[in-house]
């Protein structure tokens, strides 16, 4: 199990606690430090079952500068929008957990969290 995080994140601090309080074997991402690639990006959404603009953080000062709020929400511009993600990770939603299981959620709650840990995360 991989969990994606920024250190400076309340939700991903929570989330590791979580973990380590169950004994959970996983490994940390710090994904602003080790972005992950396109690649990457579109095999973990596959996992999540998301859309690219699912897990953007569109309040952050990038995405108003990118201007991602009007971007449209449509496969034909799918590309564009994990292109954006892949180059200003910070736009990313964090946590991300991928399970063992080959799924992945975003581990923004305990019962999130919980979730992956039953997916086999042990």
């Amino acid at each position: 199990m991989e969990i994606w995080i920024n250190p400076a994140c309340s939700k991903c601090r929570a989330a590791t606690r979580l973990l380590d309080e169950e004994g959970a074997s996983y490994t940390v991402r710090r994904y602003l430090d080790d972005p992950p690639t396109a690649a990457e990006l579109r095999a973990v959404l596959e996992r999540l079952s998301l859309e690219p603009w699912d897990i953007t953080r569109t309040a952050e000062p990038e995405a108003k500068e990118l201007g991602l709020k009007e971007w449209p929400r449509e496969s034909a511009h799918r590309d564009r929008w994990i292109e954006a993600l892949a180059a200003h990770p910070r736009l990313i939603q964090r946590p991300i957990i991928t399970a063992d299981d080959g799924t992945a959620v975003v581990g923004r709650t305990d019962e999130a969290v919980r979730e992956a840990l039953e997916r086999g995360g042990k």
